[in-house]
């Protein structure tokens, strides 16, 4: 049966793409919704095993954690942030199951992964967690977390052709530079015709900018790149990095 659903969904999306499928959802057609879910049952057990580091099944309580969370991205996805929906939804699940490991230590629950020796004899990672203190597991969590959102961020940045790279070589060297930089940021996504023009386009409107903001063109030219990735950031799901934000800003 589920093979059939799966037939099913691939012709009727064939000349559809995946994000217009979730704007349909997202307009009440529930049966696409779950025929969307049944589809992309692996890749939510994929996003959720590289988390615990373990086969998942659909039997296991974090595939359903990941379930929910690709339910969740379907319902929060939107377009105008630029990003695909399986970029974000592999964020969400990944972050949702992390939370909820996090949460079962806190309570005292047995967290288990699949630690085995390598060629040399070390550990790699899988032995039962109660060998580290609830301190250490919730850095080691928090790192995580991190770690998977800045993945993401540079697959945010590749989309716009920039790389983590460029961005830290051409990142304002003054923070009173960086600062003027994101306030333009800030006016790009309030306003939603630039921010259309920037993630549909993926070009930073200058010439439109240069009309709302106090700062010349050629400022905004030199930091082009800079206010790109500020604008990604602002526009997107980063917990982390929008706290980067805050602080150049009240330095």
């Amino acid at each position: 049966m589920k093979s059939v659903l799966s037939l099913l969904f691939r012709l009727k999306t064939k000349e559809r793409t995946l994000e217009e499928t979730v704007l349909l959802i997202q307009q009440g057609n529930l049966q696409l919704q779950n025929e969307l879910i049944e589809q992309y049952k692996p890749f939510i057990a994929k996003a959720v095993s590289s988390v615990c580091k373990r086969y998942i099944s659909e039997k296991d309580d974090e595939f359903s954690i990941g379930l929910i969370a690709f339910n969740e991205a379907i319902e929060k996805y939107s377009r105008d942030k630029g990003s695909s929906l399986l970029a974000f939804a592999e964020l969400i699940i990944k972050r949702k199951v992390i939370d909820y490991i996090r949460k079962e230590v806190r309570y005292g629950q047995t967290v288990n992964f699949d630690f085995q020796e390598n060629e040399d004899g070390e550990i790699s990672q899988s032995k039962v967690e109660a060998d580290l203190s609830i301190d250490e597991y919730k850095k080691l969590i928090e790192q995580e977390h991190r770690k998977e959102e800045i993945i993401f961020y540079q697959k945010r940045l590749n989309d716009f052709g920039l790389t983590m790279a460029e961005l830290i070589e051409y990142s304002p060297k003054h923070m009173d530079a960086r600062q003027n930089a994101i306030k333009v940021a800030q006016v790009l996504v309030e306003n939603e015709q630039l921010r259309e023009i920037l993630f549909q386009k993926k070009q930073l409107p200058v010439k439109q900018l240069e009309q709302l903001v106090s700062v010349s063109r050629k400022t905004i030219e030199r930091n082009r790149k800079y206010i790109i990735a500020m604008s990604i950031i602002m526009c997107g799901d980063f917990t982390y990095l929008k706290d980067y934000i805050k602080g150049v800003l009240h330095s």
